[in-house]
């Protein structure tokens, strides 16, 4: 069975219904918050970063390629 707690003081507060025995060895492993999932990750190049070489390389497209590329692949109609 397993408990979250939160830190206070630098000490790992559980929940009241957490009753461990003294000297019961427990292992803390940090959760992720919110924030973190918000904070840039140090993954590498982005994808524009790593195609940065081929951006304006195709020439002959339509302008309107971009906002209209479901026409021009499936055939639907043109914003």
């Amino acid at each position: 069975m397993g408990y979250i707690g939160t830190v206070s003081k630098g000490v790992v507060l559980l929940p009241p219904e957490a009753r461990l025995p003294e000297g019961t060895r427990v292992e803390v492993t940090p959760l992720p918050t919110a924030s973190d999932a918000l904070a840039p990750q140090d993954k590498g190049p982005t994808l524009a970063e790593t195609l940065k070489e081929f951006i304006g390389m195709c020439e002959g497209l339509p302008e309107d390629l971009a906002e209209n590329h479901d026409h021009y692949i499936h055939g639907t109609p043109k914003k």
